[in-house]
């Protein structure tokens, strides 16, 4: 059953399988596209299947190294919106975006990996939050752009 099979294993086992899936599934989508490909636009606003993964490592990096570790995004050199983390510079490509997403997921691993669930992490605008709450915003955040790149993937290979 892969990366699901976790019948027995305990609740924050199963976040972080279900998280390494998203995070496996949507560099999956770059799988065999150039460069034109993977920044084609296909919708009004600023959504690639390469800025999708730019944006999912922004996501990330919000939710695991400033809600769970504490620094800004400023001092992270984060832009300060999502709508902000779509958007490609020149200088980005495939393989240093991907570069990029694997870096901070193994940040983000690092960050959380003796944390339980309760714990209590205080780096969010709103206020404390859960380790529980923030896996279940990744996991929601993931899982909603995994659907947006199976869609982009899907026409760009039409074309």
């Amino acid at each position: 059953m892969g990366s699901f099979d976790v019948r027995l294993d305990d609740e924050q086992t199963q976040f972080l399988a279900f998280i390494e899936d998203y995070r496996s599934a949507i560099e999956a989508t770059l799988d065999g596209l150039i460069e034109e490909q993977a920044r084609r636009r296909l919708v009004p606003s600023a959504t690639t299947l390469l800025g999708l993964l730019k944006h999912v490592t922004w996501m990330q990096r919000v939710w695991f190294e400033e809600c769970v570790g504490g620094t800004s995004r400023r001092e992270l050199g984060l832009v300060a919106s999502p709508d902000e983390s779509f958007r490609l510079s020149d200088g980005d490509s495939i393989a240093s975006v991907t570069a990029a997403h694997r870096e901070a997921c193994a940040t983000a691993r690092a960050a959380v990996a003796d944390l339980p669930l309760d714990a209590v992490v205080t780096g969010h605008r709103s206020g404390p939050r859960t380790l529980r709450w923030v896996y279940l915003q990744v996991l929601r955040e993931l899982a909603h752009h995994c659907g947006h790149a199976d869609i982009l993937r899907e026409q760009v290979l039409a074309d």
